[in-house]
Parts: C-alpha cells; sequence; structure tokens
C-alpha cells in the first residue's frame, strides 16, 4: 500500500501544480510533497510494499507494483534526488514555475513506477509516459531550437520503445500472464530465433534510454540546450532506466540472446566510454563537456551489467545511484556557473575559487565523486565494474581504465579552468553561492562522502539479486 502512496502522491499533486497559479503556494507543497516522498520511502520494506490490482483479469494482466533490493535503491535515489531537483529550481529563475514543479513531480510518480513494476506492461507505461513531463520541461522552459532538440530525443526513446512493446507481447502470448516472474519462466523455454529477437528488442530500447554508443545521437544537444531541471532529470534519472532495465528485464527475459550476444554489446559499451571520455576532453562547452562525461559514465555501467557478474550488477547498481547524484550536482554548479559570469565557454572562464570559496569547495567534492576518487561514492562502483571487466577480458579492462583516467583528466580541466587562474571580465565580480545552492549542494556532497565511506547498506540492497 505505501509504494501505491508513494506513487499517487506526485501523480495527484503534480496535476494539481501544473493547474494552479499561486507560485508561492507551489513551492511549499512541491518542498513538503518531496520530504513527505522520502519519509513514506523510509517506511517500505519487501514485506509492506506489495501493490496487486487485477487490472483485465480475463487476460491475466494486472497493475502490480512492489520492491526488492534493486528497487529499493533506484526509488530511493529517485525520491531523494526529485527533492534536490526541486529545491534546485527554487533558486534558479524560471516562470511558469508552479507548472514546472508539476511536471517535475510527475517525472518522479512515472519513475516510480518503473523501478517497483512488477507486470511487463505495466513497466512499459511507465517507461514510456516518464518521458513527457520532461519532453515538456524542455519545450516549455529551453531556449533557442529546443523544439527539433526535444522532438528528436522523443522520436528515438518511443521508437526504441515500441520494439520492447512488441518483446512483450510476444512473451505474453507463450506466458500465462504479464507478471515479470511468469515471463522469465517462459522465455527458456522459447526457440533461439525468438529470443535473439527479445534480446535485440530489449536492448534497443534501453540503449536509446541510457544511452549508448551509436544510440547517443539524441544527447549532446539534449543535454546542453534543454533547461537544467530537464538536464538533471535526464542525467540523473531517466537514463537509470536503461541500465536498470538491462538488469531486471534483459537479463532475465532473453538469457539465450545475452549469452549469444553480451560479447559484442560489451565491447560497443565500452567503446562508448573511450569515445566519450576523448570527446569530453575536447570540449570547451562546460555542458557539453558535462554531458560527455556523463555519456561516457553509461557505457561503463551498460558493460558491467551486460556482463551480469555478481561484481558487475553490484557495481553498475551502485553506480547508478553514485552517477546520479554526481550528475545532478555537475549540471547544477554549471548553471551556477553560468547564471553568475553569463558564459558557458571555459575560455571565458577563471579564478573563481578566491571569489566563491563555497562554491569551489562543494564543486571539487561533486567533481571528486564523479572522478572516482576513493572514500567517494564514485570509487565503489567504479571498483567493482572494473573488476567485472577485467574478469571478463583483461584488454578491455585496461581500455576501461584507461577511458577512467581520462575522466579524471577532462574533469580536472574543468574545475582547473573555472575556479584557479586568473579572473576575467566574465568572473572579475562574482558573488559566492548563497542559502538556496547550499540546500542542494550540501546535501549531495554528504551523500557522495558518507555512502563513500559506508557503502555496504546501498551494497546489501542489491546482493540479494546477485543471489
Amino acid at each position: 500500500m505505501l509504494t501505491l502512496i508513494l506513487l499517487i502522491l506526485p501523480l495527484i499533486s503534480g496535476l494539481l501544480l501544473c493547474w494552479n497559479k499561486n507560485e508561492g503556494l507551489a513551492k511549499s507543497a512541491a518542498i513538503a510533497i518531496s520530504l513527505a516522498q522520502i519519509g513514506i520511502f523510509c517506511l517500505i520494506t519487501p514485506e509492506n510494499s506489495s501493490v496487486v490490482y487485477q487490472w483485465l483479469p480475463e487476460f491475466n494482466i494486472g497493475f502490480k507494483l512492489g520492491m526488492d533490493g534493486l528497487s529499493k535503491l533506484m526509488t530511493g535515489l529517485t525520491v531523494v534526488v526529485s527533492a534536490l531537483i526541486i529545491l534546485a529550481t527554487q533558486g534558479l529563475s524560471y516562470d511558469k514555475k508552479s507548472k514546472l514543479l508539476g511536471l517535475i513531480l510527475l517525472t518522479e510518480a512515472a519513475l516510480i513506477g518503473v523501478f517497483t513494476a512488477q507486470d511487463g506492461f505495466v513497466f512499459y507505461f511507465f517507461f514510456e509516459i516518464a518521458l513527457v513531463p520532461v519532453y515538456l520541461i524542455a519545450n516549455l522552459w529551453g531556449g533557442k531550437g529546443i523544439s527539433k532538440i526535444s522532438l528528436k530525443m522523443f522520436i528515438y526513446t518511443v521508437f526504441g520503445s515500441l520494439f520492447m512493446l512488441v518483446a512483450f507481447v510476444v512473451l505474453y502470448i507463450f506466458s500465462s500472464g504479464s507478471e515479470l516472474s511468469a515471463l522469465a519462466q517462459v522465455s527458456e523455454k522459447l526457440r533461439p530465433s525468438l529470443n535473439y529477437f527479445l534480446f535485440w528488442a530489449f536492448f534497443l530500447a534501453f540503449a536509446i534510454k541510457s544511452p549508448l554508443f551509436l544510440f547517443h545521437g539524441w544527447l549532446p544537444d539534449a543535454y546542453s540546450k534543454s533547461p537544467t531541471p530537464a538536464t538533471m532529470l535526464l542525467s540523473g534519472l531517466l537514463s537509470k532506466m536503461g541500465i536498470y532495465g538491462i538488469i531486471r528485464i534483459l537479463l532475465p527475459l532473453a538469457p539465450v540472446g545475452w549469452e549469444k550476444y553480451s560479447c559484442l554489446v560489451i565491447y560497443l559499451a565500452v567503446i562508448g566510454l573511450i569515445y566519450g571520455s576523448i570527446i569530453a576532453i575536447r570540449q570547451s562547452h562546460v555542458k557539453r563537456l558535462v554531458a560527455y562525461s556523463s555519456f561516457a559514465h553509461m557505457g561503463l555501467m551498460a558493460a558491467a551489467a551486460l556482463i551480469g557478474s555478481a561484481a558487475g550488477i553490484q557495481g553498475a547498481s551502485f553506480q547508478m545511484v553514485a552517477h546520479g547524484f554526481s550528475a545532478v550536482g555537475l549540471f547544477y554548479v554549471a548553471k551556477i556557473i553560468f547564471d553568475k559570469t553569463g558564459s558557458r565557454n571555459l575560455q571565458d572562464l577563471g579564478g573563481m575559487a578566491k571569489r566563491a570559496p563555497k562554491l569551489a569547495t562543494l564543486f571539487l567534492v561533486v567533481l571528486l565523486g564523479s572522478v572516482g576518487l576513493p572514500l567517494t561514492n564514485g570509487f565503489v562502483g567504479e571498483f567493482l565494474m572494473l573488476k567485472s571487466v577485467f574478469d571478463f577480458n583483461t584488454g578491455l579492462g585496461i581500455l576501461a581504465t584507461t577511458s577512467i583516467i581520462l575522466g579524471a583528466v577532462y574533469l580536472l580541466r574543468l574545475y582547473q579552468k573555472t575556479m584557479f587562474g586568473p579572473a576575467t571580465a566574465f568572473t572579475e565580480n562574482i558573488e559566492d553561492i548563497g542559502a538556496k545552492e547550499l540546500m542542494v549542494l550540501v546535501p549531495i556532497a554528504l551523500i557522495i562522502i558518507i555512502t563513500g565511506v559506508l557503502p555496504n547498506g546501498l551494497l546489501e540492497l542489491s546482493a540479494a539479486l546477485v543471489k
């Protein structure tokens, strides 16, 4: 029952805020709802998380929700990051803020549906619908040319998801129902050619959503041109649906196809990691650099998840959480820098540390979490993922490690170019961050450190799935 409340509360409140015109009330309500969501989440256990409603009993299709360890990891990430994005929005200058906050809450509701769905068609519904409010945010508050960019993103993801729908229909035809556990049982009995189709149908949907190399055509412009709330939602939360789908859907529902083609797509994911790192090094635009950094990280997560080993799945699961916070933090800092200087070009920036020491300190913590420094949460996930890649293929492990080193190079270069060196005309008169920015960056920094020093609680949540 609590899982249903966790889904319905942001759904109803989000719809109400979209039509509300009282901006002050909207801000207070959105924060209160976000805090309530975190409180409700803390009360949920696997025993009280189950929701079963026979939607179409004659076809054995039901609205089924529940939480295991992986679901709880991702749902926890969703409610906390959504709250941080809502807090971040308080300090950003957008008109029609009530509608913006409502759309963020609607995105949160859809994501909770994705991460708790126990039925294939319920998963597909929420997987599709999660993009709609983000698409609206991008269109309503984005800059010049955003309509074509957001439409391109929408078409990409909907196209991939249609293949997933066909795969679920195929499994349903041969199964006694649409529950994920029933679909997993029947998938192994299908003839190999059909299982190969299932693999590629699911992989296409999740590769576009993450996105992975060759399927990332929508990412650079969507991340760099979308308004900050949309970018934070895309990088911090929606991209995780792809990796989650690989673990939750692709591996158990297309095992024969995975055994045959996993090697190919693992190499593809690592190529994406290398490609993203090389492109990021060449960027002088702050937001595009962070976008390609996020893209590179998704490549390693996908490779580890597709390897399917204990270290790979635990590493990818942990890193989804770690990357969720660091990506949101980096894009938020990029927005702060732009608001204070009026530029996203690294050549225009410099000397900000002396003028904004609080920003410089918190930016460093977030950046080191993304780099994967020991005692940050980024290190734990990267260590497990690299272990899984080395166990799979030593040469591939060396390539992945090299790309991680490149990641440290371009992120530290970003920090050096913005925070150190002589001040420029864009940075000489800036002021340090205030309470609104601190309310977002301090929790992110604390989470990065605490879950890096004490990672076992999060690791235990994914351990049961591995077993």
